[in-house]
């Protein structure tokens, strides 16, 4: 319900801190670390306010060190997903009643402790649990999150404002924003604790109550996420975190009659199994259930002839390996104009020989562990069919071991078959196929592009020719969500570039922009109308 309006501090983006070599913040860091590395904790779910906990223990390992225990998280079972659910409504009537500027608050308060008190247990749990480094930690889990919660405020405020332009006199027409009837279920990735936090925050925001379940490899820094949400006084029973099964949750959830929506981030097969249960049950529900889901890429950069080659060296460089490949936005296939392919392979080859792969504790590696073993499994298996491929040379990389932690080096293929398999399928890893065209071919090579992938995430171009890049803009237009000019294809900022794509990408329904929370509200129109009529009769009745 809206009960006045209230100016929201105007949000800017949350400064991205160094960590160089005796700055204080890195001090801090490492004391984080040290800090959580020497205990092991028992983490609980969170049903209704009151953690939740098993008999069934799973332990939680830093991928780069899977020997290592930080501690151990309680499975739930079906039961759980169903007393989350009965907790959500419960708490539903009273947070939806709360003025907005109140809700507004808390996660205001939330940014606040995250850049404050939590910002380096946060990038800690992200580092450890996710085998994140300090930098990517810090835009993720620190400063992503913040400008989450705080320019969603601010679209929360400026969606309440939007009121019918006219009224004519004798009435009054306004707009109300309503929260979903029902519960949403926010189901979120291991890569992105921003998301994690996202993703339910942003439904709940608007007055809805949620059950989140995440990534079972997230769950470290989820923990401390619901530490952060409840000291900023989130009530009880508005969000309840989950550490259930696919199949457990998806079996209460999609035949509950209150399940209202879904905010999904994520494989594209498991979202497009969602979306058929949900059509297959809606004669179950109260209400068409809100559907929105992220669901990867198969991202690309193309270099074309008049592209400055360091900066297009850079581009692949870091939009490929940096969290090894584990964005949803990372670059997986590339496009090389042979002219100025043997210089961009020079660079390449000298910057990615420079290139430490390790722990995350230690600071100087650029490049960290894969997230799991089946995802190590499935990208050397890749690596080791392109060893062996006669049409294929492995220029870099091509190495990994899992004795210890779950490590790849930066690996690029090059092949001459633009539809090779790499080329088309998300491998989400430190993987980066290549495939170099005739400069005179380029047309052919846009109409490759756009026909290679299912997906339409993120996508870049590198070239100093503006007609170029006016052309590549135009024909690629529904090849990316998310478009960069002389950029890497990664990087996307909260409240400059909202995040989403078509196609097999997802909803494209621009997290972190107006157009992501219009989706958790269900609009009602008044008409209030102050001397309304007394005679059914219209003046064209009368008689001449």
């Amino acid at each position: 319900m809206l009960k006045g309006f209230f100016n929201v501090p105007t949000p800017v983006n949350e400064t991205v801190l160094s960590y160089a070599p005796g700055s204080k913040e890195r001090t801090l860091l490492k004391a984080a670390l040290q800090e959580a590395r020497a205990q092991q904790i028992d983490v609980p779910m969170y049903i209704g306010g009151k953690e939740v906990r098993t008999d069934k223990k799973v332990a939680m390992r830093p991928p780069h060190d899977h020997q290592h225990i930080l501690g151990c998280y309680s499975q739930g079972d079906k039961s759980h997903v169903e007393a989350a659910i009965k907790a959500a409504l419960a708490a539903k009537a009273d947070w939806e009643a709360l003025a907005w500027e109140q809700r507004a608050a808390i996660f205001l308060k939330a940014a606040d402790l995250i850049a404050g008190p939590y910002r380096y247990k946060i990038n800690a749990a992200t580092m450890l649990g996710q085998s994140k480094n300090a930098f990517q930690a810090e835009i993720d889990a620190a400063c992503e999150l913040i400008d989450f919660l705080r320019f969603n405020v601010k679209y929360m405020s400026e969606i309440y404002q939007h009121q019918p332009p006219v009224s004519p006199r004798g009435t009054w027409n306004r707009v109300e924003q309503r929260p979903l009837e029902g519960f949403v279920f926010a189901l979120t990735p291991f890569n992105f604790t921003a998301i994690a936090g996202n993703l339910p925050t942003s439904a709940a925001m608007m007055g809805n109550v949620v059950v989140w379940k995440p990534s079972n490899t997230q769950i470290y820094s989820a923990n401390v996420l619901m530490e952060i949400f409840r000291e900023a006084g989130l009530p009880d029973g508005v969000i309840n975190l989950v550490y259930v099964s696919g199949p457990d949750a998806g079996d209460v959830i999609f035949k509950h009659r209150d399940f209202a929506g879904i905010h999904f981030t994520g494989s594209t097969g498991v979202f497009q199994d969602i979306w058929k249960t949900i059509g297959n049950n809606i004669h179950l529900y109260k209400s068409y259930p809100r559907i929105v889901g992220e669901t990867g890429g198969k991202d690309f950069i193309l270099v074309h002839g008049s592209a400055d080659v360091e900066a297009a060296n850079t581009a692949i460089v870091r939009g490929a390996f940096e969290y090894q490949g584990q964005k949803c936005s990372a670059a997986s296939r590339v496009y090389i104009a042979k002219s100025v392919w043997p210089k961009l392979k020079e660079l390449m080859l000298r910057d990615l020989a420079s290139i430490k792969v390790g722990p995350t504790e230690d600071f100087s590696n650029f490049v960290n562990a894969v997230i799991d073993e089946k995802s190590f499994d499935k990208l050397t298996t890749y690596i080791d069919a392109a060893k062996k491929d006669s049409n294929l040379e492995v220029i870099a990389g091509g190495k990994y071991n899992k004795s210890k932690g779950y490590f790849i080096e930066p690996t690029v293929i090059v092949t001459k078959d633009p539809k090779y398999v790499t080329m088309c399928e998300e491998l989400f890893g430190p993987v980066l196929t290549i495939f170099v065209y005739d400069d005179a071919d380029f047309d052919k090579t846009l109409e490759i592009m756009d026909t290679t992938s299912d997906y339409a995430l993120t996508g870049a171009v590198l070239a100093q020719d503006r007609y170029v890049i006016e052309k590549v803009t135009y024909t690629l237009r529904n090849a990316a969500g998310n478009f960069y000019i002389n950029d890497k294809c990664t990087g996307a900022v909260v409240g400059q570039q909202p995040f989403g794509g078509a196609r097999g990408s997802g909803t494209n329904d621009k997290a972190g922009s107006m157009i992501n929370l219009l989706r958790w509200v269900s609009p009602r129109t008044i008409k209030e109308t102050f001397d309304p009529p007394k005679d059914y009769r219209y003046p064209f009745l009368e008689q001449e």
